[in-house]
């Protein structure tokens, strides 16, 4: 029930009780109290009025109590204001004594301050009066001093008379600036100043252009001074390396002190006395670079001078940077190069050494980087033209001087190292082509036949050029046979002169012998994997190389395989690196040699497999024949009488061990299998050929006696070392379909079809729907009055059922799959 419910309901019960409720409902605050309120005014009559009443009681009520609370704190608030009251009169005496304190000090600072302005008055005329007498003591100097300058500049004593004007600014006109004749000293000193820095900025350029005309001649003798002292440092390390019993095949790197001004003597090889020590001063007149520095400095325009030596000096560097086009036709041209740039870099270090801030480290730095990486483009771009290996190493051993006379200097030289490698790629590429002729030779004049030794001279003559090694063939009498022929010494031989070649460009780089071990297995790799892999299957691909030259080939790269493990010896004797070495890099002459391998007995199975192509070729069959000839075809015996001679060509080819053997073997039954495989693909694909749309079975049997001869070839063993009958398994697919349709066995095909012991496992059912269409279309076409004869509409209608099931195995296989 609502408030309003409720209320209306006391008030029919009991009006008084009624309205004191809605005084407690509006006492306690609950909002809303509209409804309260409503009841009061909207249920009876006068209720207004009564509510009223009781609201002025209730009224009353409180102000009853709120009397009673006043009534009991009252006492203290009367306490309150008496104690204020007090308060009052004592502040009241306190104010009157503060204004009378603050008259009287008043009254006594007046006098203070009127001393205290007497006394700062009498010091400002003591201060002026004592300026006067400065300023006048001072003007007589200013006039001597000025009188000074003027005979300096006279006697052209720049430097004195720039250090005078320093003083007359810095000391005497500060004090005089006031006076007239100061002001026109001063509006004078500019002038002079510049006319300074006009003569010195002349005489730095007189210093530049004799820099560039000294830096070829610098640079030759800083150049030849590093390889003097190089060659030393060589001689000292070989001689501590005998004395300590040491082997020394590379040439390691012996660090090289830096001489910063004076450059070392010079040394001709011609000439045994020492010729007389060179310095940068003997070539150059530094002192007007100096002049000129301390000039610019005191007149505090240090900046500006610095400014432009380094940009006319950049300027200089780009011009020495500049190669002349023709510069890779001769090495003089790089020669040139490299004295220049020597030279314009060593006169830039002793500028950093001898001045201070002229030239800073950060700036040379960012030069030489600048330099290098020109240098570096410049280098390579030339250097890609050099076809000629033995221009390549003089150029290396310019570089190499080159970098160890500026690294003496202070400059990184690893880049144009980084730069040597890149070279010595070029280098080794130059190599390579030169041993690709080489090899081509060899192998065009290799006769492709055992080598024939007559005595034992001849033996020790091969055998001191290539290692073999075979106890049984050392134990046979003379005459004899080397189952290599004689591009196999030819070409090892050559292989260890390419790692003397290689080696030389190796020697001098500043690398470990770890390192150079590696650069030369790498390169011979390269020489191995590349070029001779490359000559070998240009070799093998040639039409004029035949099966036995094929067979020669393969025997001879498994000598040269073996023998790889000698050049790995040569090369560790060279570098006196243990092959042991974790991080040796191992030649690969197994991969290599393989692949030619594999190529040759591919080129054998390819040109075996052509030949009997050709003879496929001339098949004639008639397709159409009604009885069989009796007898195999032509062309077939031909074939297999081929087979029979090129098998025991391969068989018997001379062999002084049995690995020899067994590997001529081993190709002679892979080339005799391939040959059975593929001849049986032939004569299959001949069978289903699209072209040939009827086949009679006169054709069939002659087919046939052709496959017997085939399988009576495969039994014959035209190679030993076949298992069984695993050679005539190569004719296995044609035997099934031949027997089947000689036979004519097709509920047996038919009933056993997808069993594992099946009789025509091999017989697939879309070869034997062809070859069945292709027979029932001749069949039609040989019987036009077979509908008169009951034997061959039976054998139609057979054929014709067989086909349908055919199909739909066929069509089944399809949907299967």
């Amino acid at each position: 029930m609502s408030a309003a419910g409720k209320s209306g309901a006391m008030l029919v019960e009991d009006p008084d009780q009624t309205y004191e409720n809605v005084l407690a409902e509006i006492q306690s605050f609950e909002l809303p109290i509209e409804a309260t309120l409503r009841s009061v005014y909207d249920d009876q009559p006068n209720a207004h009025k009564k509510f009223m009443e009781k609201l002025d009681a209730c009224i009353r009520n409180h102000d009853k109590e709120i009397e009673k609370m006043c009534n009991f704190h009252h006492q203290g608030f009367v306490d309150a204001i008496t104690e204020l009251l007090k308060v009052r009169t004592d502040a009241e005496k306190l104010k009157v004594q503060v204004t009378d304190t603050n008259r009287r000090f008043q009254d006594a600072g007046k006098e203070v301050i009127v001393q205290t302005e007497d006394i700062i008055r009498c010091r400002i005329q003591q201060r002026n009066i004592t300026t006067v007498v400065e300023k006048l003591q001072l003007c007589l100097p200013v006039l001597e001093m000025y009188s000074k300058l003027k005979e300096q500049m006279s006697a052209k004593r720049y430097y004195s008379a720039l250090k005078t004007m320093e003083q007359l600014e810095n000391v005497y006109f500060p004090r005089v600036s006031q006076y007239r004749f100061c002001q026109l000293m001063i509006e004078n000193l500019p002038k002079l100043r510049e006319d300074i820095k006009e003569i010195s900025m002349s005489d730095l350029k007189d210093f530049l252009e004799s820099i560039r005309k000294h830096s070829d001649k610098i640079g030759e003798t800083a150049m030849k001074q590093a390889q003097q002292q190089k060659l030393f440092s060589v001689i000292l390390q070989k001689q501590n390396n005998v004395k300590f019993g040491k082997t020394v095949y590379i040439n390691d790197r012996i660090p090289e002190e830096r001489n910063e001004i004076v450059l070392k003597p010079v040394f001709e090889e011609e000439d045994e006395n020492e010729e007389e020590v060179l310095t940068v001063q003997d070539l150059v007149d530094f002192s007007p670079v100096y002049r000129c520095l301390h000039i610019y400095s005191v007149l505090g325009d240090e900046e500006t001078f610095e400014n432009y030596y380094r940009k006319q000096r950049k300027k200089q560097a780009r011009l020495v940077l500049q190669p002349q086009s023709n510069m890779h036709e001769t090495v003089d041209g790089y020669r040139r190069y490299f004295t220049q740039i020597v030279g314009f870099f060593v006169v830039e270090d002793h500028i950093l050494h001898v001045t201070q801030g002229l030239v800073t480290r950060a700036y040379t730095d960012e030069l030489w980087n600048m330099a290098l990486s020109k240098i570096i483009a410049v280098l390579r771009a030339h250097s890609s033209y050099c076809t000629d290996p033995d221009l390549v190493l003089e150029l290396k051993n310019l570089i190499v001087i080159f970098a160890d006379t500026l690294q003496g200097y202070g400059f990184p030289v690893n880049r144009l190292f980084d730069l040597l490698f890149e070279i010595r790629d070029q280098y080794n590429e130059t190599l390579l082509k030169k041993w690709a002729g080489v090899f081509r030779d060899i192998f065009e004049e290799d006769n492709y036949s055992p080598i024939p030794i007559v005595n034992e001279e001849e033996y020790k003559t091969v055998i001191s050029k290539f290692p073999f090694q075979d106890p049984d063939l050392e134990k046979q009498s003379f005459p004899k046979k080397l189952p290599m022929s004689q591009s196999v010494p030819h070409i090892y031989i050559q292989v260890k002169e390419f790692i003397y070649a290689s080696l030389k460009f190796s020697e001098s780089l500043h690398r470990s012998s770890t390192e150079i071990d590696d650069m030369l297995r790498k390169s011979t790799n390269l020489l191995l994997t590349r070029t001779l892999s490359s000559c070998l299957l240009n070799l093998i691909k040639k039409p004029h190389i035949g099966l036995t030259e094929l067979v020669q080939i393969i025997i001879n790269t498994t000598h040269l395989e073996q023998a790889c493990k000698y050049l790995e010896d040569f090369i560790t004797n060279i570098t006196n690196i243990s092959q042991e070495t974790v991080h040796t890099t191992r030649l690969y002459g197994l991969s290599t040699f393989k692949d030619a391998r594999h190529a040759a007995e591919g080129e054998i199975y390819t040109k075996l497999n052509q030949k009997i192509d050709e003879f496929v070729q001339l098949a004639d069959y008639d397709w159409t024949m009604s009885e069989p000839d009796g007898r195999a075809s032509g062309y077939l015996m031909d074939l297999i009488n081929f087979l029979r001679s090129i098998f025991q060509v391969f068989t018997h080819l001379p062999t002084n061990s049995n690995d020899h053997a067994a590997m001529s073997g081993k190709v002679a039954q892979t080339a005799c299998m391939s040959a059975c495989q593929h001849l049986s693909t032939s004569l299959m694909q001949m069978l289903l050929d699209s072209e040939l749309k009827q086949i009679s079975m006169g054709a069939v049997q002659q087919f046939n006696l052709d496959v017997i001869q085939c399988e009576l070839f495969a039994s014959s063993e035209p190679v030993p070392g076949f298992q069984g009958d695993t050679l005539q398994l190569a004719f296995i697919d044609l035997r099934q379909l031949l027997d089947l349709f000689m036979v004519w066995d097709w509920s047996t095909y038919l009933a056993d079809y997808g069993q594992p012991a099946s009789k025509y496992l091999r017989v697939n059912p879309n070869t034997a729907l062809t070859l069945l269409e292709k027979i029932k279309d001749t069949s039609k076409k040989n019987n036009i009055f077979a509908q008169f004869r009951k034997n061959d509409r039976d054998k139609q209608k057979l054929i014709e059922t067989v086909v349908k099931q055919l199909r739909s195995l066929v069509n089944g296989m399809s949907q299967h799959t």
